[in-house]
């Protein structure tokens, strides 16, 4: 059966592709020979499914990629040890055969087991996270109120000294209007007592000798 173009990829879809590949990286296998696996399950050319792999799956699963790495990897060493100390026996033909299409068929450990999920520094970091974008929106909203009270705050303070001042300039004000009203106060005596020496007329009497006698009013 011809391998036909097919555009749209399923969650299902995707998610064999990404055990797939998985799976060939923990075994030593390449990502060519998955693709290939892939294909023929879904009836999709290699070059379709590496690319599906290549833009949009692989980027969910970059944690899923390293650890499988790092499995193939330890999975290696411990052969190298098992070869080393314990010299595995030649198998027949017939055996080896069998082991591979066993594993051409049986899948490994699920997907969900091969993923790690979630740790909770992950989940606090991004709590963190939401937290000073939180923060951030507010302190950023808050700006211009924190702005308008610093400007009322200066204003009261101006006002303030105004006020001192004012109140200082009336009490002087004060002071020099009592000393006004006091020499207002003399100079009115003042010209009274003059009024009353310029009016007085004095009065003269002859007396019997001849003499002026002023005569006391």
């Amino acid at each position: 059966m011809p391998k036909v173009r097919q555009d749209a990829w399923s969650h299902e879809d995707d998610l064999l592709l990404a055990e797939t590949v998985l799976r060939h990286i923990r075994e030593g296998s390449t990502q060519l020979r998955a693709f290939d696996e892939v294909g023929d399950l879904l009836n999709r050319t290699s070059a379709a499914c590496g690319f599906r792999w290549n833009a949009e799956v692989r980027q969910k699963y970059e944690q899923a990629v390293e650890l499988a790495k790092k499995q193939r990897k330890e999975k290696k060493r411990n052969e190298a040890k098992q070869q080393v100390e314990y010299p595995q026996p030649s198998r027949s033909v017939p055996e080896e055969k069998e082991v591979a299409e066993h594993h051409a068929y049986t899948y490994t450990e699920p997907l969900e087991q091969a993923i790690p999920g979630p740790r909770k520094d992950d989940l606090n970091l991004t709590d963190v996270i939401r937290f000073l974008d939180t923060l951030q929106k507010e302190t950023s909203a808050s700006g211009p109120v924190q702005q308008q009270l610093n400007q009322l705050e200066a204003q009261n303070e101006e006002l303030m000294e105004r006020n001192n001042q004012l109140s200082r300039q009336l009490e002087s004000m004060s002071e020099d209007y009592q000393a006004l009203i006091q020499i207002m106060d003399r100079a009115r005596k003042m010209v009274l007592f003059d009024e009353q020496d310029a009016t007085f007329k004095p009065q003269f009497r002859m007396e019997k000798n001849g003499n002026l006698e002023n005569v006391a009013r």
